[in-house]
């Protein structure tokens, strides 16, 4: 069984490393399954709303703030949320989660495994190899009569 504090860890990383991919929608995905998984099984606490501070388009718009072991992360809101917690304002920027030093790779197969996700495999004793240049053969071009290959002639 992973600890809450290990979970915790590894949506860190995941979050940290999302923030700057080129394409973060797996790692988001992963995050938020894992903390609405958390959430359910009360291993985790949703503790109020913030302003986001990347507005879509010009639009403020809220996230939700989530407690898991003692790291703070941010979700989208349902409109549930916003019948019932409380807007906290801004983001306090003077607060950060404790830093933590975890591989991306570790970081996902936790939370995949966590959440029931099945990586892809990618067995190499599974792929076949092909070639897709084709290289023709001198072989039949040459005449080895003597020990020593020699192009033939057309006679």
């Amino acid at each position: 069984m992973i600890s809450t504090e290990e979970l915790a860890k590894a949506l860190y990383t995941i979050n940290r490393h999302a923030k700057t991919a080129p394409e973060p929608q797996h790692l988001y995905y992963l995050k938020k399954s894992a903390i609405e998984k958390l959430l359910k099984e009360n291993k985790a606490k949703k503790i109020g709303l913030h302003f986001s501070e990347n507005p879509k388009m010009s639009s403020q718009h809220s996230t939700l703030l989530i407690k898991v072991a003692q790291y703070y992360f941010h979700i989208p809101p349902t409109k549930e949320d916003f019948k019932k917690l409380k807007h906290l304002g801004e983001q306090d920027q003077n607060y950060r989660n404790p830093q933590t030093k975890m591989p991306l790779s570790e970081a996902k197969r936790i939370i995949s495994k966590y959440i029931g996700l099945q990586p892809k495999r990618n067995d190499a004793s599974v792929q076949t190899s092909t070639y897709s240049s084709y290289t023709p053969s001198s072989l039949g071009k040459l005449d080895w009569r003597n020990g020593t290959p020699n192009y033939r002639t057309k006679r």
